[in-house]
């Protein structure tokens, strides 16, 4: 998503990922649930999705995973187009999928040696405690999943992901289910440790307040059937921003109030396909909706893009 630089904000990443026409069709269904998407996501960049349920976020989560295949279109991720699940995306759900027989370390464990097989016992051991600590669960490291509160869970789920560094990270959703004070101290933990990985991000999040803590950019994808990313916004606010004093922020209330509106009143008219395929780029508060082309060159005719390798 290139746009010109946000005061407070360092300069937009170069591309990353790139979604070209992503359409979906269940069988059976006479309608895509969602048709001709068309966004980007920068190296490092925090990306939140946001829309009503059944317009297919978590589908487009699944065809960037590689757990599922789209109807048509290409996602290409580091000049490679995603064929296939790979451990250079790591996934964390809405539940925590751990295994129940094994501790905290041997969950995170079984990741690394996936990820590295040739690594020595000494060398999976310092990164499942690198990525323990880093969520705050030293202590509770030899300690099976029932013997864990429903945060805690999800905080080995998040350092299990991050221990196999993964060129992306997708989340699903993943403090939905979470107490807002645990959701509220995870997310301050998802913070830092972007903060001090660069991680690339694309989350799930029906939480207005969330997306804005959190995301660079947020998509608003309009209602189903035929749902679209009707809108990319970058988010104004200074990537310095923290929980407590969010609210202060003077360009907040543009942000979410632009949010509610695009949720409340204009997502369900934009149904059906009549969001545009090419969504605009707006910064509430900064400047008026400005349209954007993903691709300039290809859109002008002009010179083809490199060849891709598929992978998995």
């Amino acid at each position: 998503m290139p746009t010109e630089p946000v005061p407070g904000q360092p300069a937009p990443a170069r591309e990353f990922l790139r979604v070209e026409g992503l359409t979906k069709v269940y069988p059976g269904a006479t309608e895509p649930v969602f048709e001709d998407l068309n966004f980007s996501i920068g190296r490092g960049e925090f990306v939140c999705i946001i829309g009503h349920s059944g317009c297919g976020k978590t589908t487009i989560l699944n065809v960037l995973a590689g757990l599922e295949r789209a109807s048509a279109g290409n996602v290409i991720m580091d000049n490679r187009e995603i064929a296939g699940p790979s451990l250079d995306r790591g996934v964390v759900f809405q539940g925590h999928a751990l295994m129940p027989w094994l501790t905290v370390r041997r969950n995170i464990a079984f990741a690394v040696k996936s990820r590295w097989p040739d690594w020595s016992a000494a060398q999976v051991d310092a990164q499942v405690m690198r990525f323990v600590e880093m969520v705050g669960l030293g202590a509770a490291i030899d300690k099976k999943p029932s013997q864990l509160s429903g945060g805690m869970k999800q905080r080995v789920g998040v350092a299990r992901a991050f221990a196999i560094q993964p060129k992306m990270l997708l989340l699903d959703e993943p403090f939905g289910a979470l107490d807002a004070l645990t959701r509220g101290t995870i997310q301050d933990e998802l913070l830092r440790i972007c903060a001090q990985t660069q991680q690339t991000v694309f989350m799930i999040t029906h939480d207005v307040d969330e997306a804005i803590l959190l995301a660079d950019a947020i998509l608003l994808m309009s209602n189903g059937p035929r749902a679209r990313v009707a809108e990319v916004v970058r988010n104004p606010l200074p990537r310095s921003r923290q929980r407590g004093t969010l609210h202060h922020e003077p360009l907040f209330y543009a942000v979410r109030n632009h949010l509610a509106d695009f949720l409340i009143s204009r997502s369900a008219m934009l149904c059906d396909g009549r969001a545009p395929a090419i969504p605009a780029e707006v910064r509430p508060g900064i400047d008026t909706i400005a349209a954007t082309v993903v691709d300039p060159a290809s859109a002008a005719g002009g010179p083809e893009r490199p060849a891709l390798h598929r992978v998995a």
